[in-house]
């Protein structure tokens, strides 16, 4: 029987695994390799790190369940593959495609010096729905506005169905020495890690936990409920598709079954294209049917941004730190470090950017619609570069994934691909009175303006003497007065924007 090594990376499951599933047909060696000198200047921050641990220790052990074992390795990538296949003849190795430039790089590398030892090196589709380089203009260049993109990969023809995980594999590595997982040192050193423990589950089986809850609730009005502060509206799943304890193809195909289910009909869509523009007919569907259905829709549409992400890094790398538009390196960036680090602690004075920013350093996740408003407002309100507050995500978020980071910070900039435009400036008290009216965001992040009445708490410095003083707060100790005023910055930002 021949031997094939399973290197492991963003792809920590077993179900819906093709690479995994190939190489079933032979004896395998699992391995996962922490080689942050290869990832360079992007190997993963803090929080990542974290979740990390958990989950390589849950595909250790549903590989254990399949008779193999996850071996572990910390240092050169290549070196250690090469040692493994020399150890166990392996003839070659596979891996899920990656689109992040050192990934790229690291893949390149791979293939000519493993080859160079006669062993075979094959890259397998697994993280996205299309390749990247597959979808083009019809000039045959990336895509750089999301409708066209997003509609040509629906018009792509039907999904494939998810691959089964394998029922068992046999362990071609007993013998191959495997590093300890502490000894990777992804556990924080300072306990700082409270928040992320009671929030979340790493590995595929918190993750199908995760996606069952989502697809039983929240997701039947998620279509309204994914902007609203204080609820529980969105999955939550963007940590397990980063680390790949869960497909996007998996989600696709369950999304797909529950739309015929709610339709009523059973039949398998032709195509996407099938699948995503299908709306009801008048008096086809009841209206609670009807809701669900463009949830649905609304809810693919946001995988459909997470592949653009993708596709559009993949296309221009240089975008992890330089901007898509060119003429923006050129904006006239005011650098505080002062003015950075309350950003940071959530001690900006604007209620919702600072639960925002408390509520990411507790659990490692913020909310997507207080993200576009926190990132806005520092590299607008503040002219702090988007570039530091990409870094400030990548450290602390446990979804850091470089593709759809660096979009998210480059739409909230206006420099990157189908981006908002600069001069569309977030007011954070009106956003938080559409999307936090009671408060009760606010409350639980910012617990110092608990005692404040919704008329104020998005701008307690407008409350009267009265208010403040009947909820125990005093401006400027207890919590902060705005670092910036929202006309001054706004103004200020709009003349930076002219500037370039």
């Amino acid at each position: 029987m021949s031997t094939t090594i399973v290197w492991f990376r963003n792809d920590l499951r077993i179900d819906d695994h093709p690479a995994l599933a190939e190489a079933s047909r032979d004896a395998v060696v699992c391995m996962f390799v922490l080689d942050d000198a290869a990832d360079g200047d992007w190997a993963p921050g803090a929080a990542s790190r974290w979740w990390l641990h958990r989950s390589l220790a849950a595909l250790d052990a549903a590989l254990r369940r399949l008779g193999a074992r996850l071996v572990l390795r910390r240092g050169d990538t290549i070196g250690h593959l090469a040692e493994v296949a020399q150890a166990t003849g392996a003839e070659r190795v596979v891996t899920t495609a990656r689109c992040e430039p050192a990934a790229v790089e690291l893949d390149a590398r791979a293939g000519r010096e493993l080859a160079a030892r006669g062993v075979r090196f094959a890259r397998f589709d697994g993280a996205l729905l299309h390749d990247p380089g597959e979808i083009r203009t019809g000039a045959g260049t990336p895509y750089r506005v999301f409708t066209p993109f997003w509609k040509s990969c629906l018009e792509r023809g039907a999904d494939s169905a998810p691959l089964r995980a394998p029922r068992q594999l046999v362990d071609a590595g007993e013998a191959v020495a495997s590093a300890p997982l502490d000894s990777l040192e992804l556990e924080p050193r300072i306990a700082w890690d409270e928040g992320l423990r009671s929030e979340w589950t790493p590995g595929s089986e918190g993750a199908a936990k995760r996606w069952k809850v989502f697809a039983r609730g929240a997701l039947r009005s998620y279509a309204v409920g994914r902007d609203r502060c204080a609820e529980r509206g969105s999955s939550m799943l963007s940590p397990h598709l980063h680390f790949g304890e869960i497909s996007v193809r998996r989600l696709w195909h369950d999304l797909a079954r529950m739309e015929r289910t709610l339709r009523g009909d059973r039949r398998p869509p032709r195509s996407r294209l099938d699948a995503a523009r299908a709306r009801p007919r008048t008096g086809s569907a009841p209206d609670d049917a009807a809701a669900a259905i463009e949830s649905i829709r609304v809810f693919r549409a946001e995988l459909g941004w997470r592949e653009f992400a993708h596709h559009v890094l993949a296309a221009f790398p240089s975008t992890t730190d330089a901007p898509l538009r060119p003429e923006f390196a050129r904006l006239p960036w005011r650098r505080d470090a002062a003015l950075l680090r309350a950003w940071q602690r959530g001690r900006t004075g604007y209620p919702l950017v600072d639960a925002g920013m408390r509520q990411l350093w507790a659990t490692g996740w913020m909310h997507n619609r207080v993200r576009m408003i926190a990132a806005s407002f520092l590299v607008k309100h503040l002219l702090q570069p988007w570039q530091e507050g990409a870094r400030w995500f990548w450290n602390t978020l446990v979804d850091a994934d470089l593709a759809n980071n660096t979009m998210g910070w480059q739409w909230s900039a206006g420099c990157g691909a189908d981006a908002a435009p600069f001069f569309r400036i977030f007011n954070p008290v009106s956003q938080g009175a559409s999307f936090d009216a009671e408060g009760r965001f606010v409350r639980r992040w910012v617990p110092e303006l608990a005692g404040l009445a919704p008329k104020w708490i998005h701008r307690p410095w407008q409350a009267p003497a009265s208010a403040l003083s009947h909820a125990g707060i005093e401006l400027g100790g207890d919590y902060p007065r705005p670092i910036v005023d929202h006309a001054e910055g706004r103004t200020r930002a709009l003349e930076a924007f002219d500037s370039i």
